[in-house]
């Protein structure tokens, strides 16, 4: 019998998020697709050094981190063209410009919507 497909297989995501609830369907869905994941992380200086250091192939960021913005991550992700998907419980227009035009799922986020938004062709 053959396997099912796993359209992630082989792809290193980055999870920045501090629910720990929404961090375990994310990881779980990623992982059951074939991704590997990078972190899951919930703090700022963590997730800055990874997006810096570890070759990634997406990332999934919820913009408020215990009170701190993610944005500096999407800024080292943006340059490096590694494309992200921002998570988050408040309205996308609250979301800056040039961040504005990045895929953006409120939370509670199903987690197959946001692989979607992150992989569209996957």
């Amino acid at each position: 019998m053959n396997a099912p497909p796993r359209p992630l297989e082989g792809r290193r995501v980055l999870i920045v998020e501090d629910d720990y609830f929404l961090v375990r369907v994310l990881v779980d869905h990623f992982r059951s697709q074939g991704a590997q994941i990078a972190g899951p992380v919930a703090r700022l200086q963590p997730a800055l050094q990874i997006a810096r250091t570890e070759a990634l192939d997406g990332a999934v960021l919820d913009v408020d981190l215990q009170g701190q913005c993610s944005l500096p991550v999407a800024a080292v992700l943006a340059e490096q063209d590694i494309p992200f998907v921002f998570v988050t419980g408040y309205d996308r227009t609250s979301l800056p410009e040039p961040y504005a035009k990045y895929p953006c799922c409120q939370k509670p986020a199903d987690p197959s919507v946001v692989a979607r938004k992150l992989f569209p062709e996957a």
